[in-house]
Parts: C-alpha cells; sequence; structure tokens
C-alpha cells in the first residue's frame, strides 16, 4: 500500500500589532495583523472567544507582540501563539488617546495600501509607542501625518519657496499650494508664525524614536495642526471616520 505523505506545516514567527478583529462563528475569530515582513494579513484564531482560552486576552485590538501562525500567502493564516510585546495600556485606559490610536490605525493602514512601503509600519509603530510614553498625542500625530505625505504623492515643498526657488526670506507656509512661500512671492497667503514655519519641517524630518522631550507651545501645535488638516482636505483624497470623530471630540 502507498504510503500518505504527511504534510508538515511550518510554524512562522512574525512581529506586528492587531488592527482590526472580525467574529467568526460563536468561539472564533478573524484579526488583521499590521505587519512589516507580510504587511496586512488576515490570520483565524480558532476558540479564542472561549473563556478558558489562554489566547482570549492576547488577540484584543491594538495587541503587539509575537505572533506564531501558520503562514499562507493571500489567503487566512492560523494563529498558534502569542508572546505580547506591549499592549498599550495607558493609551486603552484613556478615551482621548483611544480616540488618536483609532485615527492613526486607520490612516496608516489607508497609506500603507496606496503605497505599499514598509516604513509605514516602522513610522505608526514608533508613534504608538512615543503617546504610549505620554508624549503629546496630536503632535506625533501630525507629525506621522506630515511624514505619510510623500507616500500619498502629495508631498510638501519645506526646502524652498515652492513657488520661485528660492531659499531665503521665507515668510509662510501656504496649504494651498503646498509649501514655503518667499517675501517676494508672498500676496495674500495665510500668515502663520516664524516658530510654526521651523517646526512644521521639523516635524517633517525628525527620527520619530530620538524624540524624547517636546517643548512646543499650545499656539503653535494648533497652528500647525490646523495647516496639516487643511492640506490632508485638499490633497490627499481621504476622508476618515475616525478623523472625524477625534477632531469633534477635541473641538478641532
Amino acid at each position: 500500500m502507498r504510503k500518505k505523505r504527511e504534510v508538515i506545516r511550518m510554524i512562522t514567527k512574525v512581529e506586528g500589532i492587531i488592527v482590526n478583529e472580525t467574529p467568526y462563528g460563536e468561539s472564533s475569530k478573524i484579526i488583521h495583523l499590521f505587519t512589516k515582513t507580510y504587511g496586512i494579513i488576515g490570520i483565524m484564531c480558532k476558540g479564542v472567544k472561549s473563556m478558558k482560552s489562554r489566547l482570549r486576552a492576547l488577540t484584543m485590538k491594538f495587541t503587539y507582540g509575537f505572533f506564531y501562525i501558520y503562514y499562507k500567502e493571500d489567503k487566512l493564516s492560523i494563529l498558534k501563539d502569542v508572546d505580547v510585546l506591549d499592549d498599550f495600556k495607558i493609551i486603552k485606559n484613556d478615551i482621548v488617546l483611544i480616540s488618536y490610536l483609532n485615527y492613526l490605525t486607520e490612516l496608516s493602514t489607508q497609506v500603507y495600501k496606496q503605497s505599499m512601503e514598509k516604513e509605514i509600519y516602522d513610522f505608526f509603530l514608533a508613534g504608538v509607542k512615543k503617546i504610549e510614553e505620554k508624549m503629546n498625542p496630536l503632535v506625533i500625530t501630525n507629525i506621522l501625518e506630515l511624514k505619510y505625505l510623500p507616500y500619498l504623492g502629495v508631498g510638501l515643498e519645506l526646502d524652498s519657496c515652492i513657488l520661485c526657488g528660492n531659499k531665503t526670506n521665507i515668510v509662510t507656509i501656504d496649504a494651498d499650494v503646498g509649501g514655503y512661500i518667499c517675501n517676494n512671492c508672498y500676496k495674500n497667503q495665510i500668515l502663520v508664525s516664524d516658530k510654526t514655519v521651523k517646526m512644521i519641517r521639523m516635524y517633517y524630518y525628525v527620527e520619530i524614536d530620538s524624540i524624547s522631550k517636546l517643548s512646543i507651545s499650545e499656539s503653535i501645535v494648533r497652528e500647525i495642526n490646523f495647516f496639516i488638516n487643511r492640506y490632508y482636505e485638499r490633497y490627499t483624497g481621504l476622508y476618515l471616520n475616525s478623523k472625524n470623530f477625534l477632531n469633534k471630540m477635541l473641538h478641532l
């Protein structure tokens, strides 16, 4: 008799953060894991909704860790185990911070789907960690929003006047044209403070992991956020419910 060929499935260890979960039957669910290695993948989590399941608490939305899976390309993978690296308890215990995280999750996954660039995962995770460290969530959010612009194909000109190329006498930054405006080209654009002009450039180029302290006045933070909101509305084509909810909560 011909022996049956044994199918050996190899377990794959992948780092990621759960960005969505969907019930499946009475005791199972499907999670979507944002990873640097494979992008956003779906994983079947069998029996994890059971009160007796050890994985019940380890497969909640926004859990970050190592996931041990039977990986299937372009299909649902199957979860075997989880090692939690961080469950972001500080964020999860604050309704405002949860709102920021919901928005950044929706934004980051949308940007990733458009660009398919692995750096998006790194930016997203670094930003979430800084919010967990109690850094100003609006500043961190704005930094991520600015860093995502090139991946959406609508990057800003922050090295010279966007109209004439002049690198000196910059007087403002304009959301309608997408960059710096020098004194010679200034007509009736909205004037922002010199500090805001400089800080937007810093946001754009700063390494998120290197941020250890944020000392920015509330007025400058609000002015930068106003500029970014206006630019996103005009150029990105992204209209996210989580952003609208966040703006209403913060009265922005």
